[in-house]
């Protein structure tokens, strides 16, 4: 037959699939669904309810939230909500969702949302003061508007979704929640002795933990810190949170490294430890995966979170299909060899990173040059990764990287050696490329459904969107990518976001029936209030657009 473009691009995401899982000894995906070991709400899936039934809508440049026939959606939150009786609102820019039902329903449970970033325009109602600078009063909301939200949801009677603004358990964790470090850089010189920290900030996407906690990501924090004056060490974490439990003392993770967290996705290797998958968002990073030192059990509960205190943080080698060990031995080690070159995309000189390096906490808290230091792959921005519940594989969205004339990014597929996440050897692949042919551009944010189907949102700049070679694809928009079946390796669009908006942070509940999607940053390119570029959710009284985040029900049993 004629192969055009969109037909090779599907046999690169299946052939070469079946071919690498075949050589890794995988098996194919629905042979391997007994043995799975994803940590995330995938647990627990034993149906097929989302896949083979939408018909996928077009590219579009309006200033709605588009859905296939059939499907509909609720707006549960948007920005300046209040959220419970103490007057609590609802933070801007919200991003990573995660849902936990409530005595097992799911129709009723809590969602904690992520708070990415602030706004002059739309949160203080104008850019910083004469003087170019922020006010004492600006710092603390921008501050207060960061962080996370957990919110009680209910489905009533009539099939919508609303928010219960009388909670138990409503609340926020802000820029100005005091929490603690622990692991490995806790109390160092290399954050300055610290271990009690004030506030989580850029909190971008995340991951559920094996015990029911969540884990927030900190971002892009440095413009943050910086203009509150607090030490950048502090940040930059991956952050874990008990939603049920406010009296859990809210805790960032040094042992998992501090660069630009996307997310986590966290399993189990097969000898039991626990790993966690992060990415770290930015040109010319790195893709990392920690281990714990000591095996999860699952009597314990929550008390497994000390595994994240001890174990090896690695930095993957793409060249030699390798997982490096960022050790501070083996920094020295490195540093010490007469041979040593720096590499290009570190701007420090030799002897002023023999002088950084000295404990173990200097490696954790300066990962990224560390992973350069030892050899490890600067990627195209290696977002969200995520586990496919089913054969062990993980999939990573690099993101693009115009330094590389990678301009609408990909997302590749990871084959651990013999399907153990504790490897230390991997294979990969290239399983879809943005670009005019499959019909999206940078790929973000990815989740699972019951039928192995990847679901990606895209993350094109709203300064490019609907310009030059973005025109083609319209808006941000949300597809459902097959990894089995026919339509394998396929785009499928299955949502358009409004205008500059994109799509952030999808979830699904456990029984598959409601997707809970976020809206960030709809209207983002007004210069002036009284003329925003959207007005999305345009809800009555709105006098601007809001972030927001929407439950989408519709599925089909």
């Amino acid at each position: 037959m004629e192969m055009n473009r969109r037909t090779f691009l599907t046999y690169l995401g299946s052939g070469t699939a079946a071919l690498a899982a075949a050589a890794a000894g995988l098996g194919s995906l629905t042979e391997s669904k007994a043995s799975a070991a994803a940590a995330s709400h995938l647990f627990g899936y034993k149906s097929n309810k989302v896949s083979g039934f939408f018909e996928p809508i077009g590219h579009s440049k309006e200033d709605q939230l588009l859905l296939p026939k059939g499907f509909t959606y609720d707006v549960v939150a948007a920005y300046g909500d209040k959220i419970n009786e103490a007057g609590d609102t609802f933070g801007f820019n919200n991003d990573f969702t995660v849902f936990f039902p409530i005595e097992g329903s799911n129709n009723h449970g809590l969602l904690w949302v992520n708070h990415e970033y602030s706004s002059d325009l739309f949160v203080h109602g104008a850019p910083a003061g004469a003087d170019g600078k922020y006010t004492a009063e600006q710092i603390k909301k921008s501050l207060y508007n960061q962080g996370g939200s957990i919110i009680e949801l209910k489905r009533g009677e009539d099939g919508k979704w609303a928010m219960d603004t009388k909670s138990k358990y409503a609340r926020r964790v802000t820029g100005l929640t005091m929490m603690k470090l622990v692991g490995q850089a806790a109390g160092s010189n290399a954050v300055g002795s610290a271990v009690q920290v004030q506030g989580t900030f850029a909190n971008c996407s995340g991951g559920m933990t094996l015990w029911n906690t969540l884990l927030t990501c900190e971002e892009n924090f440095e413009e943050t810190a910086e203009l509150a004056g607090l030490n950048p060490t502090h940040y930059g974490w991956v952050v874990e949170v008990d939603p049920f439990d406010s009296s859990f003392e809210i805790r960032k993770h040094t042992s998992l490294g501090r660069f630009n967290h996307e997310n986590t996705a966290m399993g189990l290797s097969k000898d039991g430890r626990v790993v966690v998958y992060m990415g770290d968002d930015k040109k010319d990073a790195c893709v990392y995966k920690f281990v714990s030192k000591e095996k999860y059990i699952r009597e314990m509960g929550r008390a497994n979170t000390n595994l994240l205190y001890d174990g090896t943080l690695y930095a993957a080698d793409m060249k030699k299909g390798k997982w490096i060990a960022l050790t501070i031995e083996a920094v020295q080690k490195a540093l010490a060899d007469e041979k040593f070159k720096v590499p290009s995309l570190i701007k420090a000189k030799k002897e002023d990173l023999l002088a950084k390096f000295q404990t173990q906490a200097d490696v954790v808290v300066n990962t990224h040059e560390a992973a350069l230091i030892l050899g490890a792959t600067p990627t195209d921005r290696p977002e969200d990764i995520e586990i496919c519940p089913f054969d062990n594989t993980f999939f990573v969205a690099h993101t693009n990287n115009d330094n590389h004339g990678n301009i609408h990014g990909h997302i590749t597929r990871f084959f651990e050696k013999d399907s153990d996440l504790g490897a230390l050897e991997f294979d990969f692949e290239i399983f879809a490329a943005g670009g005019r042919q499959s019909g999206f551009s940078a790929p973000d944010n990815l989740t699972f459904d019951s039928a192995g189907n990847l679901w990606t949102v895209t993350d094109m700049s709203s300064s490019s969107m609907n310009k030059g070679v973005f025109t083609s694809f319209g808006n941000n928009g949300m597809f459902v990518i097959p990894t089995t079946g026919p339509n394998m390796g396929q785009a499928m669009q299955f949502a358009s976001a409004p205008l500059d908006a994109e799509l952030t942070g999808p979830w699904f509940t456990p029984d598959e029936t409601t997707l809970f999607l976020a809206v960030q940053h709809p209207g983002e390119n007004t210069t002036d209030l009284a003329k925003p570029t959207s007005m999305w959710p345009h809800r009555p009284g709105d006098t601007m657009p809001r972030p927001a985040v929407v439950a989408i029900t519709g599925f089909q049993f």
